[in-house]
């Protein structure tokens, strides 16, 4: 049964809860390869307006898109460099185009590394060795660092360090001139200095975007609060009515 686009919306947003629940439980992200795929075939079919294949790993494709195209989905959330996804050669010739996908769990969002036609992906793959072929992260994961310049939403100083959300969302911080990743671990001292808490009403640990902004509006709380010191005033100065 074709699922409506609201479904693959509801399910995906689902999904995405209970990865992060597992997280908070302590189970590492490769633990859960299973349910990353789900997160990566249904974030596919939402992108492409397409459907789910009928059957698992159907000619070795996961998803058919709205112009019918057979999409092989690759989702992984490693973070390292070293990082690869491998694909069956004997059913490459079943596939029209090749979406790779990785959950970011500090941020706790989906980041497309390939969306190329299946020419170009097997291109970039190694040759065949052990019935499979590999297609190495790292060119893709090198180009998510630059990413494309974002406004800054909010910004506060705060011990030493420089906070920044983004338009996005992200969370960014600097000091003395150096960003710094990861960021969460540097937010969860700073909320520890400020008094807040970690949770959210719930009981679950608030993630990065939401630590992040919990910390820049405590920051900005108490900028507001202190006193500016008032400006000697000069002899024969003068002020604009």
């Amino acid at each position: 049964m074709a699922l409506t686009q609201m479904q693959i919306i509801q399910s995906l947003g689902e999904a995405m809860n209970w990865f992060e629940r597992e997280l908070q439980w302590g189970v590492k992200p490769t633990e859960l390869p299973h349910l990353c795929g789900r997160i990566g075939e249904l974030y596919a079919a939402m992108i492409t307006n397409g459907q789910m294949a009928t059957s698992v790993n159907q000619h070795g494709y996961d998803v058919v898109s709205a112009q019918g195209e057979r999409i092989s989905v690759k989702t992984t959330a490693k973070m390292k460099h070293t990082a690869y996804v491998s694909f069956n050669p004997r059913t490459l010739s079943q596939v029209d185009r090749v979406i790779v996908l990785r959950v970011n769990t500090e941020e706790m969002q989906i980041e497309i590394l390939l969306d190329a036609v299946i020419e170009k992906a097997m291109s970039m793959m190694g040759p065949e060795a052990k019935g499979q072929r590999l297609l190495p992260l790292r060119p893709f994961l090198n180009i998510l660092k630059p990413r494309r310049a974002q406004e800054t939403v909010n910004i506060v100083p705060y011990h030493g360090y420089t906070i920044r959300e983004l338009e996005s969302g992200t969370i960014a911080i600097e000091r003395d001139g150096q960003s710094i990743s990861p960021v969460k671990p540097i937010l969860r001292s700073l909320a520890l200095s400020l008094n807040l808490s970690l949770v959210n009403s719930n009981g679950n640990p608030l993630n990065t975007r939401q630590l992040g902004s919990q910390v820049i509006q405590s920051v900005k709380a108490i900028i507001e609060r202190v006193p500016v010191a008032p400006q000697p005033v000069t002899p024969g100065s003068t002020f604009p009515i």
